[in-house]
């Protein structure tokens, strides 16, 4: 065998001995890999939210705090803020409230007496349209005429038991002052009670916006992250982690 046949054979036999010992080190790697990825774990976290609903406010709560007193809705929606405004003026109304209150409760004490005094009423059981004629007409004559004119006859006094007989004129305009001041400071009153549930209806309407708000923040915050690690250890398999926490 001449010497070129002898190195075309060496170098197929080095060429095949080469591919089986590469084909055996891919095998084995293969296996390798598919060793540790039969292992791998995945290990997943879901988010605790216990905190997030204790945090969380609630709208009605916050009316009913509100409505108790304006400015707690917002207090306990944690923004008082402005809404201290709403409470302090809630405690003028209140205030005003009352003082109309004694007020028209003293000229009206007032108005009562000085009929009684000056015009001769007799003022139990008399009812509020009386003491507002009183003041309009002399005596309870001149009053009577003027209904029967007017066919008004269930309007007419019993002149026994709702008579009245001015001294003067200028009694009379005492009277009438008297009166238009008390029934003012009850009117008042009428007022201020109306303040005091709009007043009301205000911080009931800021609370509810502020919670809302404080819950949609308290959402945002609720963030995910997101961690992967290769756990490897000498006596136990390769494992990969995944874990999702969260923050407030």
């Amino acid at each position: 065998m001449s010497d070129n046949h002898m190195k075309k054979l060496s170098f197929i036999i080095l060429f095949l001995f080469s591919c089986l010992n590469a084909q055996e080190k891919l095998t084995g790697s293969y296996m390798e890999l598919s060793h540790h990825f039969s292992n791998f774990e995945i290990t997943m976290q879901p988010p605790d939210i216990s905190e997030y609903n204790r945090l969380k406010k609630k709208p009605g709560m916050a009316i009913l705090y509100s409505m108790i007193l304006p400015g707690m809705g917002e207090l306990y929606a944690g923004d008082y803020g402005w809404a201290q405004y709403l409470t302090i003026t809630d405690g003028v109304i209140w205030g005003t409230l009352f003082g109309f209150n004694i007020y028209g409760s003293f000229q009206r004490d007032n108005y009562k007496a000085f009929a009684s005094s000056k015009a001769g009423v007799f003022i139990g059981g008399k009812d509020e349209k009386f003491f507002a004629d009183l003041g309009n007409y002399t005596h309870v004559a001149e009053f009577n005429r003027e209904a029967e004119l007017e066919r008004n006859f269930i309007e007419i006094y019993n002149e026994n038991t709702h008579k009245w007989n001015w001294k003067s004129q200028t009694d009379r305009k005492e009277y009438r002052k008297m009166w238009k001041s008390s029934e003012t400071a009850f009117n008042n009153i009428r007022f201020s009670a109306g303040a005091l549930i709009l007043n009301r209806i205000v911080s009931v309407i800021n609370a509810v916006r502020l919670v809302s708000k404080h819950n949609k923040n308290l959402k945002e915050e609720l963030s995910w992250n997101m961690y992967f690690g290769v756990n490897s250890n000498a006596t136990l398999p390769t494992s990969f982690t995944m874990n999702f926490t969260h923050s407030f």
